[in-house]
């Protein structure tokens, strides 16, 4: 032990006696400092590791609970699934997860790269880790907002065609998408209607606020002056029925005659409807001058027409005036996004499926007229498309246009002739084929590749039912002529091949358009254009109720319009021997039919309305048929007499178009 000590302390006083010892380098603690972080890094991760394997064990989640959830809310959500061979140690899913996040780190590296050197972005690496359909579903809306006309209409046609997806990702396209492409899925045919979203949640109102008053406000918003006289007209009619509906609720009137409202029979429901229904008519009007539809905009108008369209869903004929005041502002431009934004893209697209033709129709108008990416033609007041509803791919390469007569409409006069009920009252299948308008259905089928327009105006026996008594101006046939010339030029009528329809009154204003046409150099075009015209009972040389109607002047007050039909007028005359020379010098074809049955004139009375003679034009083509002047234009079927005749007549003056 003594040399053990002995030792030791001969080997300290060696060291000290040596050179100064040496102090340790920057390096060595740094290598210090790095290996006690790594072991803490290290530490770190596996107790995370351990935590998220113990979770995972623990925590079992209903995916499918949440996924329903989430579908049940606005925005609608992608969950991509987990490739279940992909595992990592008992993480299932994680190497999935990984891959993902380098990949989308790639992209947008690609992305960045792409933008700085000014190279256009492979689509192919979009589609890296997606599913196949969401893939499909996020190019096609990227290709809709395309600067290539053609590629935006391609994919929207894609879109609207596709029906194997999920209910959130149609909804996902109605907030993704843009303006331009609603409008096109609106106007597809067939288009499923969850690509659309609905109306905004309108706020509530007070119950002491009617929505009569709100209309009354909104009329009173608008600008009274320097407005056209039917405008000013129709407002304060539809003012002055607000008042007395106001009053009578207070029970301060009641009024029996006059244009006073049947307040006896109710004091609610009954007037509400029918001041609404003065107050649309009175904004129909408004809707025709572009600065009155800005006010309509600013004054929240189309908030309040969507409510009352919810509010009278069973009044076809108020909704009919809302969706015809939607049509009319839609041909102001810079009104579109307010009406896209007031939610009336789905009710339009709801509303082009209804079997109703006249509420379709209406509804195909104002979207045609929002659709500026595909027409360049604008659609007027009046001015309706019976075919087609929707876009096509088919080129249109001509066009066929009905004009009604006296007391007809732009459908009404057009449908199928009215069966026999007592012969034909057990005959199922032939109520079933039966057609409101015979142009929209049995013609488009037969014609697809034809535009089908009608036009409609207001036309009055007698000015005791004028609508608009302080113009009678208006009801003259060169006023009607220049306002549905400039109606149907807007429309692109005249730009192709074009055959004439009229009914009675209504060939007397084709033979004035055309003769007005020849004299204004604009409008050459329509002349050179058109094909052929089929004249339904036309009076060429005058009408025998015109005669009898002008007898008894002081009891009926004929209208402007029936005195120019009077017999062997020399107006008439003049008409007819311009429009014979004009039909020569272009070779109109011309087919006429007449009627050779008297028609029921109310109760007692019955007479030949067009004879034979008057509807004789000594031009073209004569066939009698054995109908009264009401069906002379309303086939029985498509395989009568009247439809054959003119869907040949149709073919035959456009054989040279149709048949390339």
């Amino acid at each position: 032990m003594a040399l053990a000590a002995c030792c030791m302390v001969c080997c300290r006083r060696m060291s000290t006696a040596g050179p100064a010892e040496k102090r340790p380098t920057m390096w060595k603690s740094i290598r210090k400092l790095a290996k006690i972080t790594g072991l803490v890094v290290l530490g770190g991760c596996v107790f995370i590791t351990y935590e998220v394997a113990a979770l995972n064990k623990r925590v079992t989640l209903d995916t499918q609970a949440t996924l329903q959830e989430k579908l049940k809310s606005y925005i609608y959500l992608n969950t991509t699934p987990f490739e279940e061979k992909e595992t990592f140690g008992s993480f299932p899913g994680i190497t999935y997860k990984i891959r993902k996040e380098l990949h989308r780190a790639v992209r947008r590296f690609l992305e960045t790269s792409a933008k700085v050197l000014h190279r256009p972005l492979d689509e192919h690496l979009i589609s890296l880790d997606m599913d196949t359909h969401e893939y499909a579903l996020w190019l096609l809306l990227k290709k809709s907002k395309a600067k290539d006309k053609e590629t935006r209409l391609q994919a929207v046609q894609e879109l609207a065609e596709s029906s194997h997806w999920h209910d959130y990702q149609y909804r996902t396209v109605a907030q993704a998408c843009d303006q331009r492409t609603a409008i096109g899925l609106a106007r597809s045919k067939d288009v499923d209607l969850r690509f659309f979203l609905p109306p905004s949640q309108l706020p509530k109102v007070d119950d002491d606020f009617s929505i009569e008053d709100r209309l009354r406000q909104l009329l009173d918003s608008l600008p009274q002056s320097e407005v056209d006289q039917c405008v000013q007209y129709f407002t304060s009619l539809a003012l002055r029925e607000s008042s007395q509906s106001l009053a009578a609720q207070r029970g301060g009137l009641w009024c029996f005659g006059g244009n006073g409202l049947p307040y006896a029979q109710s004091l609610s429901s009954v007037p509400s409807e029918k001041v609404e229904s003065f107050c649309l008519q009175a904004l129909v009007q408004h809707s025709k001058v572009p600065s009155h539809c800005e006010a309509i905009v600013a004054n929240g108008g189309l908030q309040l027409l969507q409510r009352v369209y919810q509010l009278r869903s069973d009044s076809q004929k108020i909704q009919r005036n809302i969706v015809r005041i939607i049509g009319n502002m839609a041909l102001c431009e810079n009104l579109h996004t307010a009406i896209v934004q007031s939610g009336w893209i789905s009710v339009l697209a709801e509303l082009t499926k209804s079997p109703h033709n006249i509420q379709a129709s209406h509804a195909a108008r104002a979207l045609a007229n929002l659709d500026r990416d595909v027409l360049h033609e604008k659609y007027h007041d009046g001015v309706y498309i019976l075919h087609p509803h929707y876009r096509t791919s088919q080129p249109i390469k001509a066009d066929v246009l009905f004009i009604h007569g006296l007391l007809g409409a732009a459908f009404k006069t057009w449908r199928q002739q009215d069966s026999d009920q007592t012969q034909n009252g057990n005959d199922a299948s032939e109520k079933e084929d039966y057609t409101e308008c015979w142009p929209k259905t049995w013609l488009a089928e037969d014609c697809p590749n034809l535009r089908v327009l009608s036009v409609e105006y207001d036309t009055h026996l007698s000015d005791w039912r004028a609508k608009c008594p302080i113009e009678n101006q208006r009801k003259s046939m060169a006023y009607r002529s220049r306002e549905l010339l400039n109606a149907i030029k807007a429309a692109g009528v005249g730009d192709k091949p074009l055959v004439w329809v009229a009914h009675s009154m209504g060939g007397l204003l084709v033979k004035k358009m055309l003769q007005d046409a020849s004299k204004d150099p604009s409008l050459q075009t329509l002349i050179n254009n058109t094909k052929g015209i089929i004249f339904y009972s036309v009076p060429h040389h005058g009408t025998l109720m015109a005669e009898y109607s002008v007898n008894v002047r002081y009891l009926l007050f004929p209208s402007i319009e029936v005195k120019e039909l009077s017999k062997d007028s020399p107006a008439l005359q003049e008409l007819n021997e311009s429009f014979l020379s004009m039909a020569k010098k272009m070779e109109f074809k011309v087919l006429s039919f007449a009627e050779t049955l008297p028609t029921t004139i109310g109760p007692m009375m019955k007479m030949h309305v067009v004879p034979v003679l008057s509807a004789d034009l000594a031009f073209g083509d004569l066939i009698q048929v054995e109908v009264d002047h009401l069906n002379i234009c309303k086939p029985e079927n498509k395989d009568s007499l009247l439809y054959k005749h003119s869907l040949q007549f149709i073919v035959d003056a456009l054989t040279d178009v149709l048949s390339n």
